[in-house]
């Protein structure tokens, strides 16, 4: 399968590292792969630079959001929330009509400081959005309540905790459902929350999300349907 995971960060690069060990081909999407590969300093997080994980993986290929999505079947929406629309209409309508798009992000908005809010909340969702500006799309949103390394390795928690899916196509669905079975998440463990809509519940996780984070000072839990798990 051909996937093109958007963004450089560290859950591109988590997801784009994921699916090349399982045979995918993948190229990651960024707005200018020069500059990208230009960059010799950490990012705001610490990270090292991009320029740094390719070089270890250089089975995957950097190009264009365009680039990367006109060469794809399926499109791994990674980017900051409150960018990834802009993202998408770069890569190109025509470049995700009739593919599937799986949307990881979060609309965070950092604008009045720390811990961010949501925008939007309650009564839209990012996942909403970004089907209502590519209707040809099929649009489902997933892996969003969690760290990255959980995403790709949910054996890192131990005991049962989930994952959900939101999305209007049910081939699109059962399409991640295979994939996040492929990751080693259990298929009782991953759960079909709705249509689209049902996204802003899945969002909506990410302030408590954010607040476990600071109460237990490392990001290594995920949600349960009762409650939370963690470990060290």
């Amino acid at each position: 399968m051909r996937y093109a995971v958007l963004g450089t960060g560290v859950v591109g690069r988590t997801i784009a590292g994921k699916l090349t060990s399982l045979g995918h081909e993948v190229a990651v999407g960024t707005r200018d792969p020069q500059a990208t590969l230009a960059r010799i300093e950490p990012d705001g997080y610490g990270n090292p630079p991009y320029s740094q994980w390719q070089a270890e993986h250089p089975q995957v290929r950097l190009e264009t959001f365009a680039d990367a999505a006109a060469h794809c079947e399926v499109v791994v929406n990674t980017t900051a929330g409150l960018r990834s629309l802009d993202v998408l209409h770069s890569a190109g309508a025509a470049n995700l009509a009739g593919k599937l798009v799986i949307d990881i992000a979060n609309p965070l908005d950092f604008s009045r400081g720390m811990p961010p809010s949501l925008d939007p909340v309650d009564t839209d969702s990012l996942g909403e959005r970004i089907q209502r500006a590519f209707p040809d799309a099929k649009v489902v949103k997933t892996l969003n309540t969690m760290n990255a390394k959980i995403m790709v390795d949910p054996a890192r928690v131990p005991g049962a905790h989930t994952v959900f899916v939101s999305g209007d196509d049910a081939g699109a669905k059962e399409a991640v459902t295979e994939l996040l079975a492929s990751f080693g998440w259990p298929t009782g463990d991953i759960i079909d929350l709705g249509d689209i809509t049902t996204a802003r519940g899945a969002e909506m996780l990410l302030p408590i999300w954010l607040r476990l984070y600071g109460a237990l000072g490392n990001a290594d839990f995920n949600f349960h349907i009762q409650g939370a798990h963690h470990s060290a």
